[in-house]
Order: structure tokens, then sequence, then C-alpha cells
């Protein structure tokens, strides 16, 4: 009984970090906004140690900052930094297209349009965060087949700050049906095994991830 606690503790942790990385994303949570544990931990019905370990995970991924004897703040969302990760985002994602083709299979390509499909509902039912969440998989992903793991957590982190930077940023923000079909072309050149094509299209992705606004990169918008 006694390794049931820290399990039940991990799991209801995991679902603070899940609500809270949710309202973060879509702006709930403003930039800098201060995060107290006492109120989280009261409106969750949680204790504070169970936010803690929440807050740990959200600092991890850069979303908040926890700075000694100063609290909690949600983290800046700023172009210079939106600039640097999709830069870094599109060396990760274009530089190793070789390696993800070589070893592109069925399962790939199947799970690549299971994770377009789950795209599409989630804009069906105007859910913009569970958008974003496949999203992220889907490039994850086709990450996957680089077989590169030590550099996946590095993608993932840019990923979500990308999407968190196009949320409240864009004005207006792309049509959701749109935002997952744009995610078409990427498929239809894995199919085809086309390196080429497929560096073009998915560096054209990454570029115009943000519609109006900053250009990001020296090719946004070609």
């Amino acid at each position: 009984m006694t390794d049931l606690v820290p399990r039940q503790s991990s799991r209801r942790s995991h679902a603070v970090y899940v609500a809270l990385q949710k309202e973060i994303v879509l702006g709930q949570l403003a930039p800098e906004a201060t995060v107290l544990e006492l109120n989280l931990a009261q409106r969750f019905q949680c204790s504070q140690g169970t936010v803690r370990e929440a807050l740990m995970q959200l600092n991890e991924e850069g979303l908040v900052r926890r700075l000694p004897h100063r609290g909690t703040h949600v983290a800046a969302c700023r172009s210079d930094d939106a600039c640097a990760l999709i830069a870094i985002r599109r060396g990760i994602e274009c530089d190793y297209l070789e390696r993800v083709v070589e070893r592109a299979d069925a399962a790939l390509d199947a799970d690549l349009s299971a994770h377009l499909n789950a795209m599409r509902n989630a804009a069906r039912d105007g859910d913009e965060y569970l958008l974003s969440v496949h999203d992220r998989s889907f490039h994850c992903r086709l990450f996957e087949a680089a077989d590169l793991p030590v550099v996946t957590p590095m993608l993932t982190r840019c990923l979500i700050h990308n999407h968190r930077f196009k949320i409240l940023n864009s004005q207006p923000n792309r049509a959701l049906p749109e935002t997952a079909d744009r995610h078409v072309p990427i498929v239809d050149a894995v199919r085809a095994r086309d390196v080429e094509t497929l560096r073009g299209v998915l560096g054209h992705h990454i570029s115009t991830i943000v519609d109006l606004g900053p250009d990001l990169t020296e090719e946004a918008g070609a």
C-alpha cells in the first residue's frame, strides 16, 4: 500500500500540470502573471506539494519561471524567443530528413495520417488546444523516425513555445481546419519518400507558423 501514494500523487500532479499547461498556452494564464502555490492547491483541491510537482514540470518546459524568494511566474512570450526557437526547430526537423525517409515505413504513414485526422476532429470541434496537442504529436512522430531520441526533448520544447506564441500573437489566427490541413503536403511527401519535397514543404510549414506579425525566419512567407 505504501508505494500507492506516490503513484496517486504523481497522477494528480500530472492532471494539474496538464490543466495549467493548457491555460498558459491559450493565454488564460497571462505571460508574466504570478502563480501562487496555495491558490492553486485550493483551486485543484490538492496539496501544495502536488502543485509544486506540476510547476516543476512546467518550469522544465520553460512555461513558468521559479525564482528563489521571488515565487513562480508565467514565462514571457516574446518575439525574440520565438524567432530563436523557430530557427532551432527548423534545424532539428529539416536537417535530418534523409534519416527520416530512410527509416520511413507503413507504420509512420499510418501514424501521421492518424494525427492529421485527430487534428481535423479537434478543428471541427473548435478545440484549438487539443489541435495543438495533436499537432505537436504529429511533428514528434515524424522526427522520431530519425532515431535521435536525445534531441527529441529539444524539439518538444520548441513546439510548445511555437504554438503558444502563435496562439497569443497571430491576429487573426488561421482558421482551425486550415491549420490541420497545412500538414497534408508533409504527409504526402513522406508517403512519396521524397526528401527534397519534404524539406521544402516542412521548412515552409515551420517558417509560416505565424500568419501576421514578425517574419520569424528569413524564409518566412516564401
